[in-house]
């Protein structure tokens, strides 16, 4: 179940990343000013993002088994729009990109999901490994710009059309929720009132906002900062990005893991203080090689590690009939997170000509988040902010983890 989850959230989010690679030759072709790029990759960002709040409350309602195939079959619809009619003006763009955010929802879908079917010590890693399915982003940076230049611009997003309908068939004929799984009976309007007033929805989503919305930030940003800044060319600024996603991705399920033995707060504290150094450094816009690729890879590695644990935290310390709602309402405060970033950017270029400004707001917003971590989700973890598991012994509780 854990398996056919992660693949369903990386064939999600591979559609729902299919036009950021095409950013920059979308504005070649169609002769778009900096916002106006921007704002063709953000907008399935903050769709998805926003979607997630009622695809997480329904998760909780009818569960994973039937929503995954729902959403999957939604998005092939965008998908296909695009690929066939959709890539030929602004407008048809931007419309295309609203409804491509449906796969963007999948990630509220997944974790209820996997969360139901481990026992709470082994949920960081478990949720770390679904999460890891983000890294569909890579599979789209990898291969769409190579596919438009072999063959057509539609043969990306028909491929990945003909592949979501596959997922979709399969989830249905082969997912099944756990057993005793806690269904809530409320109407969805109590549910996500009685979610918006747990200490930990609030908590997560601050934090998941500069984690998992800066990883989304720089996957959906990144090729335009490396053509722009650094004169690269659009396949190589997308393999690069690909390497910024991989290392992020490959960091997920360590930042649970880690969560699960030392505590998420420990490892959030760790990554956002690594975040704040490479963002520092990375303000300077230095050399490509080696500074540059160091500070964007050790950000790549820490925005993962502290996504990971996140939801380590949030999966310890949320009732179980609520975590689908509360994980809708964190996700989309990062891909929230995900959508100013990139317009930020992009409008700071276009008045001074240099990305410095958006990337020392960066080391700015991941310095506050970090003591944040460090004073109130510490004290409510440690005030029992919610249900701690005990340890595998029974004989003591540590605040905010298991050992």
């Amino acid at each position: 179940m854990l398996a056919l989850a992660t693949v369903g959230f990386a064939v999600n989010f591979w559609a729902w990343a299919l036009l950021s690679p095409l950013g920059p030759r979308f504005q070649d072709r169609l002769d778009l000013t900096s916002f106006q790029q921007s704002l063709l990759v953000a907008v399935p960002v903050v769709v998805g993002s926003l979607g997630r709040i009622p695809v997480g409350a329904l998760t909780d309602r009818f569960g994973g088994r039937a929503m995954f195939p729902i959403v999957s079959a939604a998005t092939v619809v965008p998908v296909l729009h695009l690929g066939l009619a959709g890539h030929s003006s602004l407008a048809a763009l931007l419309v295309g990109g609203f409804f491509l955010g449906i796969g963007g929802t999948a990630f509220a879908v997944g974790v209820p999901f996997v969360n139901a079917w481990f026992p709470p010590e082994r949920r960081g890693l478990a949720i770390g490994v679904f999460g890891a399915g983000m890294g569909g982003t890579a599979i789209s940076a990898l291969t769409t710009v190579k596919l438009v230049d072999a063959h057509s611009m539609s043969t990306p997003f028909l491929i990945t059309a003909a592949v979501l309908a596959v997922y979709a068939v399969t989830a249905a004929l082969l997912l099944r929720d756990a057993p005793g799984r806690t269904t809530p009976t409320e109407p969805l309007a109590r549910r996500l009132a009685a979610t918006a007033r747990l200490g930990i929805t609030w908590q997560a989503s601050a934090l998941y906002t500069v984690a998992f919305g800066g990883y989304v930030a720089f996957s959906v940003y990144l090729p335009t900062y490396l053509k722009t800044g650094y004169g690269l060319t659009q396949a190589d600024a997308a393999n690069r990005m690909a390497g910024f996603v991989l290392v992020a991705v490959a960091m997920r399920p360590v930042g649970g893991w880690l969560s699960d033995r030392l505590g998420p707060v420990r490892v959030l504290a760790g990554a956002l203080a690594v975040v704040v150094a490479g963002a520092v450094a990375q303000s300077f816009t230095p050399a490509l090689a080696p500074m540059g690729t160091i500070a964007f890879l050790a950000m790549a590695g820490a925005l993962g590690a502290g996504s990971g644990a996140t939801f380590a935290l949030v999966a310890l310390l949320t009732p179980a009939d609520r975590i689908g709602s509360v994980t809708g309402v964190v996700g989309a405060a990062g891909g929230l997170g995900g959508f100013v970033p990139p317009l930020v950017m992009g409008s700071m270029y276009g008045e001074y000509g240099t990305y410095a400004a958006g990337l020392a707001l960066l080391a700015i917003v991941a310095a506050a988040a970090l003591v944040y971590t460090l004073i109130r989700v510490r004290a409510a973890a440690e005030g029992g902010g919610g249900k701690r598991p005990t340890d595998r012994r029974g004989e003591r509780r540590i605040a905010g983890t298991t050992t």
